[in-house]
């Protein structure tokens, strides 16, 4: 028996509504996702969470899995959005791409990009991790 005004019967339930934060997030992923996919990249899976950590977008550039970080400020004081990422950050997403390359038998060619946005202006790192 279902509960009155929870929809109906087998389907699911909405995801919980989400923050101003969390919003602007998701927003700053979709954008770097059009753009990424402008720039001849493809989507593998978005927002990839395990025990270690996150990675906000896994796209294919060609032969090439690149996993991306994408940083979303108002404006560049503090910093802006490349000094958010700090040495924890990159450990996780190390971690994070680790757990992701066990699915594969034999690993591809990968690599880390990071698109940060500050304000209106986007910015696209390949390659920032060796």
């Amino acid at each position: 028996m279902r509960r009155a005004g929870s929809g109906p019967a087998g389907s699911t339930p909405a995801p919980p509504a989400l923050n101003a934060r969390q919003a602007s997030g998701r927003d700053g992923e979709q954008t770097a996702l059009r753009y990424l996919e402008k720039q001849g990249l493809t989507l593998v899976t978005r927002n990839f969470l395990c025990r270690g950590g996150e990675i906000d977008l896994i796209m294919q550039d060609g032969a090439t899995l690149v996993f991306v970080e994408v940083r979303k400020r108002a404006d560049r004081r503090f910093g802006g959005a490349l000094a958010s990422i700090g040495p924890k950050k990159l450990a996780r997403l190390r971690l994070a791409a680790l757990t992701f390359l066990q699915r594969y038998r034999e690993p591809p060619a990968c690599r880390f990009d990071v698109v940060a946005i500050d304000g209106g202006a986007l910015e696209w790192l390949s390659n920032v991790l060796q």
